[in-house]
């Protein structure tokens, strides 16, 4: 007998703001997949991994989930160590995360120190996030995925800030950290190196659902024509 998917959509119809982006939506999720989704902007990359998300956190167990938003999602008021740390919030008591906030221990800044090292920002821990730019921001928000680890990643266009010489890294970072990812991307290239299955929206629809291997960028590339 087969493992059961991670998640299924079996004939669903997924909205964003009470307006129907994706109907009859039958899909399902594999553990240990790679998922990239592409298409052009608008094709429904957005609101289908929002769906995936809020199945996966209504799941009983829940897994544990990292999340990378196209919108980092940082307090620009506080350190690049305070926002990577966050990814560990919800595993300790209010108290505690008070006292990280105030005075954080020597124990806890060198759990933040390697994966700041990893995405590039070290020796920025101390640094304020508005004072960082873009690509910046975008790796604080990697570095707190990387922290907090766990069961699966959904990301949405995770490395569109970053240098594209550099991305490539970071992505066979968060591939190594975490055993099911599904990511938002915008480069066929990137998304056939990290990925082991590609699902290419438009218009709404899923119109091409196929595993990397076979796939190549020239055929990715026709889901971005007009």
């Amino acid at each position: 007998m087969g493992t059961a998917p991670l998640l299924r959509f079996d004939q669903e119809t997924l909205s964003w703001d009470g307006t129907a982006v994706l109907e009859g939506l039958s899909f399902s999720v594999a553990r240990g997949e790679r998922l990239v989704l592409l298409g052009r902007s608008g094709s429904g990359k957005s609101t289908l991994l929002n769906a995936i998300r809020l199945k996966l956190e209504a799941a009983r167990p829940a897994p544990r989930l990292a999340l990378v938003p196209q919108d980092p999602g940082l307090v620009p008021q506080l350190s690049v160590f305070h926002n990577a740390w966050m990814g560990l919030l919800d595993d300790h008591s209010s108290a505690y995360g008070l006292r990280v906030l105030l005075r954080p221990p020597s124990r806890e800044r060198a759990r933040v120190a390697p994966m700041l090292e990893r995405v590039g920002l070290a020796g920025l821990d101390r640094r304020r996030v508005a004072s960082l730019s873009g690509g910046q921001k975008q790796r604080t928000a990697l570095a707190r995925a990387l922290l907090r680890g766990g069961d699966a990643l959904i990301a949405d266009e995770p490395v569109s800030a970053v240098d594209p010489r550099q991305s490539g890294d970071l992505l066979d970072a968060l591939a190594a950290r975490f055993p099911t990812m599904v990511l938002a991307l915008h480069d066929p290239a990137r998304a056939l190196a990290v990925g082991t299955r590609i699902v290419g929206l438009r218009a709404g629809r899923i119109v091409l659902d196929r595993p990397t291997a076979g796939l190549d960028a020239a055929e990715l590339n026709r889901l971005y024509e007009i």
